[in-house]
């Protein structure tokens, strides 16, 4: 029977980091260090450097998976591109970016979107694509992120994106390898919130001008905040917890067989109300205070630093979550170790 296994993960990190204090700075004082610290959960984050372009980012990060695996780029079928749209430049393909980069000359690619739940809906998209499809034995998903350059720390509304930070992930899936296996998938969308928050300025409705070009570039915002806040207190978490049920009953595992939680960041309150809902402990998980936000790209983040901190090893159910704005959540499982 056809499984689809994980062969590794890459990371890229930028050098840069912007402090607590420096958040706390940039809001004009309307949120304390202390605040930005206890309550956002951000002690510091990783910011973009001269080089740092979100599609470089994700070449980089892939650059990194396969010195950790070994594997020869020449083996790669599919690159599968989750990197942000805000990249290098405009309509331009990342995944062939990263094809040229790595030398995976062998591979075809595409670009996929999901705000910060790419990873985990592209992970279910290239499970399904190895079992059903007899010429790919081998897929890349890799991205970059930065969305942090939009942020207006001046808006209070945006207090739940303070957190926005940049880096690239990487992770190989592989059919038949008979370990690290990705099990069930569930996700949840509502359309309903589709332009409730976004980058206002820029697109063909409100396109850049001689006289918005500066807001332009800081105008990541919640378009309808009221209607949004007001949906997601109503609906997020049981939304994610559905997910996460639905995907463990996908893989014939219930709560109890959880072992690590591999989640995206927010506030710290909430980050420690969900692991005791799920009944597990501050080290069955790693809260990202050290890195905020990097969308997409904290489920392959946590993984990879789980592995090297020895939380995640032979035997681990792994749960990934994530949630996006537009809105949509999602889950899936993973059981590492040989099957």
């Amino acid at each position: 029977m056809t499984n689809v296994g994980i062969l590794g993960t890459g990371i890229y990190i930028p050098d840069n980091y912007m402090t607590a204090k420096e958040i706390s700075e940039a809001t004009k004082g309307t949120w304390t260090e202390e605040a930005v610290i206890e309550k956002l959960g951000i002690v510091k984050k990783p910011m973009p450097g001269k080089d740092d372009g979100t599609q470089e980012m994700g070449a980089r990060a892939a650059l990194d998976a396969l010195e950790n695996t070994g594997l020869d780029p020449l083996d790669i079928d599919v690159i599968l591109g989750i990197g942000e749209e805000w990249k290098e430049y405009p309509l331009t393909t990342s995944s062939l970016y990263i094809q040229d980069k790595i030398g995976a000359t062998n591979a075809w690619g595409i670009d996929m979107a999901n705000r910060c739940c790419t990873t985990v809906t592209t992970m279910k998209m290239a499970k399904d694509m190895l079992m059903n499809d007899d010429e790919i034995n081998t897929i890349l998903i890799a991205g970059g992120y930065r969305n942090v350059d939009f942020v207006d720390y001046t808006d209070k509304d945006m207090s739940m994106m303070y957190n926005l930070g940049a880096g690239g992930g990487a992770i190989i899936l592989q059919k038949n390898l008979n370990k690290n296996l990705l099990l069930g998938s569930h996700m949840i969308a509502d359309g309903s919130l589709s332009r409730t928050a976004g980058v206002e300025i820029g697109g063909t409705v409100n396109p850049i001008t001689a006289d918005n070009y500066k807001e332009a570039a800081k105008s990541l915002r919640l378009m309808e905040a009221k209607k949004m806040k007001d949906r997601l207190n109503e609906v997020s978490m049981p939304n994610w917890f559905k997910c996460i049920d639905k995907s463990l009953e996908k893989s014939d595992l219930t709560r109890e067989d959880l072992d690590y939680l591999s989640v995206l960041h927010m506030k710290r309150s909430g980050h420690k109300w969900m692991l005791n809902e799920l009944g597990l402990n501050d080290e069955q998980s790693i809260y990202l205070e050290d890195y905020g936000h990097i969308g997409q790209i904290d489920q392959i983040l946590s993984l990879h630093l789980a592995l090297k901190e020895g939380k995640v090893k032979d035997g681990s159910v792994i749960s990934m979550i994530a949630a996006g704005i537009g809105y949509v959540w999602a889950a899936n499982v993973i059981k590492w170790g040989e099957s």
